[in-house]
């Protein structure tokens, strides 16, 4: 059993083989190929009792090189594969893998019956560089016949991308004076194409250098790795401190016929070194300083540097070599100018010194390059006169420190306060003194030769003394032009003398009026503006008069500044405040004594000790009978109050329950009644006419008793004229209609509720008079209204026009 294979390929060479194709034909073994042998048992029926095997021989095919961006015609066909089994059975042929049925799809595929594969699109190596495929045949069935069959397609190169640089611009930097060969800078280009071939084999090389100072080719490149180096000496930042380089990448190994090329900017910034001193623009400068100023500039020391502005290299610093010893002088250095500032901050003294001379020398903040020696221009020197200027008084002790004991009489000469003045060489000047603050006004000082004098006494209990220090300051002012002054203080520690006599404290305490004098009483002390030894210890003592205080009171010491004042041994005493002098003397020499008086209230006490409420207004000086007293007079007040706000509600409701026959604001004798409501217009005209309208039937009326009749209903029997009223109207007619009215709603089960709004729909049947208008009428002498003068003040004006008398 034998397989036939006929394969069919196309091999591209590259662009140096000039695009030539091979086309090679190959039968059962293939150049470049191998034959794969697998024993297999073949078939049944070809067994021989000889136990022969057949061998089946499985084919290879060898990778097939497709050159990418070929220009097709497409579909292009890679190979041909057949198994020899096809002229038994029908077979059909397939393809599997990336590029066939999975993504990306379509890029081969094979015809089913004759199992030629071909390629349907350009390939693109950058994308994909290789396939791996697997070829089927299966019969019609779908029963495998054939071993599947690995299938390699490798994408052939072709210079089809330029040279990339990551940046088109790249920035360096190299120091000044560098030798050659010195390392600047690495640039790198990236060739898409296969780097193992030429196709991405870059090269570089520097296309132009601007400047071209000193020489055009001050650096030069790696044409393999691309690192810039230096080549010439002379960089120098002071003539050039910047180059612009172009760079060229070319793949092709860098054949500039046939490979691509790119090209990027390489900036190389030439860095400074401190290769130039600082140099002083001159060898001698002048100032003036006024004595005992500071912080004073005084001129500028002016520098040249090429170095990079504002850099270490370029910083000057100043420094003073000679010429002042005390440190009166500094030189600061101006931040944005590099002048040197020199600056006073020592005062000088024109007395002292009338002149400085000053020798300085700069240098850089950084050091100087190897090889660079300093110049001689970067020392010179600096003459400084010094100015006279009038100078203020000084105390030379100051604060000036004196003793004197308390109390001693105004007019006593303390001491002398005076001033010197340093201005002694060019003139004599007078000094004049004055007070500038005392604050008790207790000194006074000669204007001339400041003799300091008392003018009160000095007491060092006052509250303007400090730690026994009384302080004082004065003014010493000479007659320059400006006049100029200086202050002394003057501290006198005053001494203390006994001149302040102690005083008893506390003032006030109580204390228990049966008492056990070991266990009760007021423990006293002193309190002495002075101080030791004119302080304590104190001596307490009772006085002999009155003579009741000794008999009733007893002191006793319990140490040198302390003492206990309680009652005698089975003394009792009533409740209340007693006054108890004490003498208190100090330990002075002589001692002082003064006699204080302690307010102590005796109380009853409970079993604490401390004195009860009702025992402490017991003390205040009220007995026990005043007391109750007080309290019965307390409860008979309350006790009054209580009965005059009974009588007072009650006359309240005697009055709320009587009943009155008119409310006096119901009252209408003398009252004006004012109409003003003229409605609300067209809001006002949904009206209920029914309830003023007389009701067709007068069942509801005639079905009720004749006693609960209201008089406000229409009466259901003829009624007669309007009777005359009599000439004296009786008063009590309008109460009567009233109540009359008020019985009748209250016995009808069908009137309103209580309180309720009552309808007086019924108008009456009409007056005996007629119409008004009769009223007028003097033809008919039928009626008499002469008692409309008897009705009062309202009806007199109808009582002129209608009662008597002929018609006007």
């Amino acid at each position: 059993f034998e397989k036939s294979l006929t394969l069919t390929c196309f091999h591209y060479s590259k662009r140096s083989m000039k695009n030539k194709a091979l086309r090679c034909l190959t039968g059962r073994k293939e150049r470049g190929g191998s034959w794969r042998e697998e024993r297999e048992e073949g078939r049944s029926g070809l067994n021989s009792s000889k136990g022969l095997r057949r061998q089946k021989r499985d084919w290879v095919i060898p990778p097939i090189n497709v050159a990418e961006n070929s220009r097709g015609p497409f579909p292009q066909m890679l190979v041909s594969i057949r198994s020899d089994q096809d002229q038994d059975i029908s077979i059909r042929y397939s393809i599997t893998g990336v590029g066939a049925d999975q993504p990306p799809n379509e890029v081969f595929n094979i015809d089913p019956v004759l199992g030629k594969m071909f390629v349907t699109k350009p390939l693109d190596r950058e994308h994909r560089s290789s396939y791996h495929l697997r070829a089927h045949a299966v019969d019609m069935n779908g029963n495998q016949v054939e071993n599947p069959i690995d299938l390699y397609i490798f994408v052939i190169d072709m210079n089809d991308n330029r040279p990339e640089f990551k940046n088109q611009v790249y920035n360096g930097s190299v120091d000044e004076g560098s030798k050659p060969g010195t390392y600047v800078m690495h640039l790198s280009a990236f060739d898409a194409d296969d780097n193992t071939t030429a196709n991405g084999m870059v090269r570089y090389r520097i296309l132009s250098q601007t400047p071209h100072s000193p020489i055009p080719n001050m650096f030069t490149i790696n044409s393999e790795t691309g690192d810039i180096v230096t080549v010439a000496p002379g960089l120098d930042r002071e003539k050039v401190s910047q180059y612009t380089i172009i760079v060229q990448a070319t793949d092709m190994e860098g054949n500039l016929n046939f490979g691509l090329s790119n090209t990027a900017t390489a900036i190389i910034t030439v860095t400074d070194i401190n290769d130039n001193p600082p140099m002083l623009t001159s060898k001698t400068f002048t100032a003036e300083v006024p004595e005992n100023r500071v912080d004073v500039v005084l001129t500028n020391l002016t520098v040249i540097d090429a170095d990079q502005p504002h850099s270490p290299n370029w910083n000057a610093i100043y420094r003073i070599i000679s010429g002042d010893p005390s440190g009166h002088f500094t030189i600061r250095t101006d931040p944005i100018t590099n002048d040197g500032m020199v600056t006073v901050v020592k005062p000088v003294d024109f007395e002292m010194n009338h002149a400085f001379m000053l020798t300085v020398v700069v240098s850089n903040q950084a050091h100087l390059a190897s090889g660079i020696q300093s110049s001689l221009q970067s020392t010179a020197g600096i003459t400084i006169s010094v100015q006279d200027v009038n100078e203020p008084p000084y105390f030379p002790t100051n604060p000036k420190h004196i003793r004197f004991e308390e109390g001693v009489p105004a007019g006593t000469s303390l001491t002398t306060f005076s001033a010197s003045d340093p201005d002694q060489l060019q003139m004599q000047q007078t000094i004049r003194y004055s007070k500038l603050t005392d604050p008790a006004d207790w000194l006074s000082i000669n204007r001339t030769n400041g003799q300091i004098v008392t003018t009160a006494m000095l007491d060092r209990e006052s509250v303007n003394v400090k730690n026994n220090i009384y302080e004082a300051t004065f003014l010493a002012t000479d007659n320059g032009f400006p006049a100029a002054s200086g202050t002394g203080t003057l501290q006198i520690y005053l001494i203390d003398i006994n001149d302040n006599p102690p005083v008893l404290i506390p003032r006030e305490s109580q204390i228990c009026e049966r008492t056990n004098r070991n266990a009760n009483g007021v423990n006293i002390t002193a309190a002495d503006a002075d101080t030791d030894p004119n302080a304590g210890p104190f001596v307490f003592e009772l006085p002999s008069f009155p003579t009741n205080i000794r008999r009733n009171w007893t002191i006793s010491r319990i140490s040198g500044d302390y003492a206990r004042l309680g009652l005698r041994y089975q003394i009792y005493l009533e409740p209340g405040v007693y006054e108890v002098p004490v003498v208190v003397s100090d330990s002075g020499n002589p001692p002082l004594s003064n006699k204080s008086v302690i307010k102590v209230k005796v109380c009853p006490c409970d079993e604490n000790g401390d004195c009860t409420t009702l025992g402490a207004v017991a003390a205040t000086g009220l007995g026990t009978g005043a007391i109750i007293s007080i309290l019965i007079c307390i409860i008979i007040l309350l006790s009054m109050v209580l009965l005059f706000v009974v009588w007072i509600k009650r006359r309240e409701k005697e009055r709320q329950t009587k009943q009155l026959l008119i409310d006096p604001e119901d009252d209408v004798r003398d009252n004006i009644l004012k109409y003003d409501e003229e409605g609300g217009g067209e809001e006002d005209q949904d009206y209920d006419l029914s309830q003023l309208q007389q009701p067709d039937s007068l069942e509801h009326i005639i079905s009720k008793p004749p006693a609960v009749r209201r008089v406000d209903e229409r009466p259901i029997i003829p009624e007669s004229q309007y009777p005359i009223r009599p000439v004296v109207p009786h008063p009590g007619d309008i109460g009567d209609f009233i109540h009359e009215g008020l019985r009748a709603a209250d016995n009808d089960p069908t009137a309103p509720p209580y309180d309720s709004l009552l309808v007086f729909d019924y108008e009456g049947s009409g007056s005996t008079a007629g119409s008004v208008s009769s009223l007028n009428s003097s033809s008919t002498g039928d009626q008499d209204y002469d008692y409309l003068n008897d009705w009062g003040p309202r009806f007199k004006k109808l009582a002129d026009m209608y009662g008597g008398g002929d018609d006007d």
